[in-house]
């Protein structure tokens, strides 16, 4: 029997991230999910387990549980990945025969990748993921001055999984395990004298480390969903929305309430701009409209505020297996002028949406005094969205 061994346990100071970097999205799935499932669905593992620190340990648990992981078992890690690693090859039955030793944070790792260390793994005993270097490296001291050139045909960059006889990687964790902090788990069989062999990498196998590679690692994912050719599934939807202005009621226009002497008429709190910003999306997801989910029939939606309704347009979105792209939002109203506001509109509509307040567009035009608008009867506002495909977690 062969077992994997995914280690989550680190903190990831370097993404700069409150949350640990394994539950970051991509392309709307946490990082750690990816990597699960090209680890499940390869059948090559009878037993999987994930090393995990103490405080994630619950969150963690809750999220391989909701999308279908659940049996999935949990060890606690140590304060060094070398701790952590040692702490999962303890917690495996004495019959695993061949290990997979990988880094969560690599959620871009394929089926081959696995496929190509196993089987290199069981010809020599140990397989490491690795793809030659590219770059010329040079060797330099503390201050600059170039000492070497080593020759690149001989340097790889090493990635993970990391494939090794059982019983040999644990005894060499076992024999340096108060010795040495090592960035790998080759070089533990290294400094233990046994051979340690590579394997074919894939130059998409990253690691998420900063910031920047998760707009990276998304595309890697949009093209590989794309067949390779480097597209996405986008579509884009349009929405339109008016309402009467009348005496008595508070003016909410993408969330924020505007000064005014009059405000607009509706079932709910009558956000024009916010309701033609649901429309456009559901549209773009061919769901339907904010009438047929929130119909203005059913006292629930009575005075409803519309911030709530927007979370739950984008819910629906999600569960049918898109994300906004970015969104492009025109109130249409000859008074009150709205420019004061219109940051913060950005600023409302991207928090209830859970999104970069750069993704969202609002502006505001009069009609020259033409037309109802322009009379002062009312208000309509106009939304374009473009929405993207996410991909499930299973």
């Amino acid at each position: 029997m062969n077992a994997a061994i995914i280690v989550a346990a680190g903190r990831g100071e370097r993404m700069h991230s409150e949350k640990n970097k394994i539950f970051l999205p991509l392309l709307g799935v946490p990082v750690l999910l990816h990597t699960v499932r090209v680890f499940v669905e390869s059948g090559l593992f009878g037993e999987i387990r994930i090393v995990c620190s103490a405080e994630n340990r619950a969150e963690m648990q809750d999220m391989l549980r909701e999308a279908g992981y659940g049996r999935i078992q949990l060890v606690l890690g140590g304060a060094t990945r070398q701790a952590s690693v040692r702490a999962g090859l303890l917690s495996l039955p004495e019959e695993t025969e061949l290990v997979a030793i990988h880094d969560g944070a690599r959620p871009l790792v394929t089926p081959d990748v696995l496929r190509r260390a196993i089987a290199r793994a069981e010809q020599k005993g140990s397989a490491v993921a690795a793809v030659p270097l590219k770059d010329t490296i040079k060797r330099a001291s503390a201050d600059g001055l170039i000492l070497e050139t080593p020759d690149r045909s001989e340097l790889y960059t090493i990635q993970t999984p990391q494939v090794f006889r059982f019983g040999e990687i644990r005894a060499a964790h076992e024999a340096r395990a108060d010795q040495q902090t090592a960035t790998d788990d080759a070089m533990l069989m290294e400094a233990e004298g046994r051979p340690v062999y590579l394997s074919e990498g894939d130059p998409e196998n990253l690691k998420i480390t900063t910031p920047e590679d998760i707009p990276v690692a998304e595309q890697i994912l949009r093209k590989r969903r794309a067949g390779g050719a480097g597209k996405m599934e986008m579509r884009v939807g349009h929405g339109y929305d008016v309402h009467k202005l009348v005496p008595d009621r508070d003016l909410i226009l993408c969330g924020v309430k505007v000064p005014y002497e009059r405000g607009l008429l509706g079932h709910s709190d009558a956000d024009v701009a916010a309701h033609a910003l649901m429309d456009a999306m559901l549209g773009a997801a061919a769901l339907g409209d904010i009438g047929l989910h929130f119909p203005d029939t059913d006292e629930a939606y009575r005075g409803a505020d519309s911030m709530v309704l927007l979370e739950r347009v984008r819910e629906i979105l999600s569960e049918a297996g898109w994300k906004l792209g970015n969104a492009d939002v025109t109130i249409i109203a000859q008074r009150p002028k709205l420019r004061p506001f219109i940051e913060d509109m950005r600023t409302s509509l991207a928090g209830h949406l859970g999104c970069d307040r750069e993704r969202i567009s609002v502006k505001a035009t009069t009609t020259e005094h033409l037309g109802f608008e322009g009379e002062g009867l009312g208000i309509s506002a106009h939304a374009v969205v473009m929405i993207e495909r996410i991909s499930s977690c299973r």
